[in-house]
């Protein structure tokens, strides 16, 4: 399709990924209708405001997109971009039933023409193998004769300044070479950085799971050395700072919790897929394990200072500083924080949480904790730092030492505050 200013865009869901897409497409000149099965959520943006606290609700109000849960909109679409979720199942194997879904919707009302772009994560060979059987089942079209199929994974980082749809390079698969210059068209009305071409779907959705496998491994290595240093009784992060004096050694991962859309789930989309053709990816399994046991390991780390200042852990109570997966977003259903809790719990320590940007219903849906309003320390026997949110990188440790019970307990996940000013204000401190 030729770029007009007559084009019409069709982002299938407005999540984290979608709906700041779909911003970008309405503000470089579009026809952007946003589509999502949640009513509640077209609603709310249909009446300007932003229900995933991601873009604000200014910008909704000033954008000329229209929002629907009514799939009949995809009818009018030249182009369809697919942004729903891809989780992973109970058996950490692949959950398609989003693209499968989006998939069989779109078919109901594609016309002859359409491009559809699939955003979303998966193994390689999975938009050809699980959304275009879906969109030809119920449409009765063919693939490369009345629709055309492209993958363009999604880069972006909420919560990071720079990291949004126009700063980060693109990368761009199809099934032709025409559509793939078509779509690089497209996508540069939007993108700033760099677009790649990929030569083909299944590099483009390999690309993908392979940068999150990339830095799955790397914090693994750091998590390893910080478990293996806490035996030696070393500091992980003096040992990093005077490796990190090298010119070639990489200093740019810290030991933490390990959460998210992507990182966790990435690599496991790139294992099924590597298994499926006889050959098992041991690294990448190796570090899902050790990222997986960093909960626990921190809990272990409570529980020791618990036992170091002479409590019962029955008895004891300690609050968590930080819910979300990551620093300064609001999401909590995927973070790693969850196996701190459930660890913890397991030893009948009572747990209470406080997140300054997440909010109360989302947090009690998530975990099973005590919730706070504010950073209330009264009746704890100390904290754990597991989100390094802005809020907590330069605490009143008087303050908090102060309300705490006697010989309180500070253990640093993340490792942002001065070990030796929480010791000088009393604290028996810990971290990875």
């Amino acid at each position: 399709m030729t770029e007009t200013s007559e084009d019409v865009v069709c982002v299938v869901g407005l999540g984290y990924v979608g709906l700041p897409l779909a911003l970008a497409f309405d503000e470089s000149g579009l026809d952007v209708v946003g589509y999502d099965v949640d009513e509640a959520k077209t609603a709310a943006l249909t009446d300007g405001t932003d229900p995933t606290g991601e873009v604000g609700d200014s910008r909704i109000t000033a954008s000329n997109a229209s929002f629907t849960h009514d799939p009949a909109a995809i009818g009018r679409a030249d182009y369809v971009i697919v942004t729903v979720p891809t989780p992973v199942d109970d058996m950490q194997n692949p959950n398609l039933e989003y693209v499968e879904a989006s998939g069989r919707t779109i078919g109901e009302y594609i016309t002859p023409g359409t491009t559809v772009v699939l955003e979303s994560t998966v193994y390689p060979g999975a938009t050809r193998k699980v959304l275009v059987p879906a969109i030809e089942a119920t449409s009765g079209y063919a693939v490369d004769q009345e629709f055309a199929i492209g993958y363009s994974p999604e880069r972006v980082s909420p919560g990071v300044d720079g990291r949004g749809v126009e700063d980060v390079s693109k990368i761009v698969g199809a099934g032709r070479e025409t559509v793939r210059e078509d779509l690089v068209s497209l996508y540069g009305r939007i993108v700033d950085a760099e677009i790649h071409p990929a030569p083909d779907i299944e590099t483009a959705e390999a690309a993908k799971a392979i940068e999150n496998v990339q830095r799955d491994i790397n914090l693994a290595l750091i998590n390893e050395l910080a478990m293996a240093c806490d035996h030696m009784d070393l500091d992980t992060h003096d040992v990093l700072e005077a490796a990190g004096t090298k010119w070639n050694f990489d200093d740019t991962y810290s030991p933490g919790l390990v959460g998210g859309h992507c990182i966790p789930i990435d690599p496991l989309y790139l294992v099924y897929r590597s298994e499926s053709d006889g050959f098992s990816p041991k690294l990448i399994l190796q570090a899902r394990e050790i990222n997986e046991h960093v909960p626990t390991h921190a809990a272990r780390l409570a529980l020791r200072a618990l036992n170091d200042t002479g409590r019962v852990l029955a008895e004891s109570s300690l609050l968590l500083l930080g819910l979300a997966y990551k620093p300064n977003v609001a999401d909590v259903e995927n973070s790693a924080v969850g196996g701190v809790v459930s660890t913890l719990q397991s030893y009948d320590v009572t747990v209470g949480g406080y997140d300054p940007h997440a909010d109360d219903a989302s947090i009690r849906r998530t975990f099973d904790v005590d919730v706070h309003d504010s950073a209330d320390f009264r009746g704890y026997d100390g904290v754990v730092l597991t989100t390094a949110h802005d809020e907590f990188r330069d605490p009143d440790l008087a303050a908090m030492a102060a309300d705490l019970d006697d010989d309180p307990v500070f253990v640093d996940v993340p490792g942002i505050v001065d070990q030796h000013r929480a010791e000088a204000n009393g604290f028996v401190y810990d971290k990875l």
